[in-house]
């Protein structure tokens, strides 16, 4: 893996997000059932180890249904920080503004979901990414992985997701 990027992507669960952005509304296909499982009002965070880049995750579907909001918010690497160098920051170092990331889909069969992020800028190239995530639901808790990818290149950059329901 050439290029350092990553998105948050995460995912919610991959899934589910809300926080800072225009919360458009997310479409969620399954059954009625396995679409039930997720209703309420879920955070979290995702990680990436490759890019160093981090944010929150936050998601809402009414019981009853189809349609949820949410969007996840990236920090690219050294927005809270700042650069690890000494002396001025390179562009590649430079704090970069936190990002927010629709939710473009997302699908629940049985206790697996997974869906797609709207494509978005990669911080480091300037360049559009995509990212699809996949997790499974364990009572309360949604967790799984991402893979974010440039769209003119081969180059695939993974990291984590973990969101949990609020309980009322």
């Amino acid at each position: 893996m050439s290029t350092r990027v990553s998105a948050g992507a995460i995912a919610v669960t991959s899934v589910l997000i809300a926080c800072g952005g225009g919360q458009s509304p997310v479409p969620v296909v399954g059954r009625e059932a396995d679409i039930s499982k997720l209703a309420g009002e879920w955070s979290g965070d995702y990680s990436s180890g490759e890019t160093g880049r981090s944010g929150s995750i936050l998601f809402t579907l009414k019981s009853g249904t189809d349609t949820a909001t949410g969007d996840v918010v990236m920090t690219p690497r050294y927005a809270a920080a700042g650069p690890t160098q000494a002396g001025p920051p390179s562009p590649q170092s430079a704090p970069q503004a936190s990002q927010a990331i629709d939710i473009r889909f997302v699908r629940v069969t049985g206790g697996q979901v997974s869906g797609s992020l709207a494509p978005y800028t990669d911080p480091t190239c300037n360049c559009p990414l995509h990212t699809t995530f996949v997790g499974r639901l364990v009572g309360d808790t949604l967790s799984g992985t991402y893979s974010s990818r440039h769209e003119n290149a081969n180059d695939v950059q993974q990291g984590r997701w973990r969101v949990v329901r609020k309980t009322p």
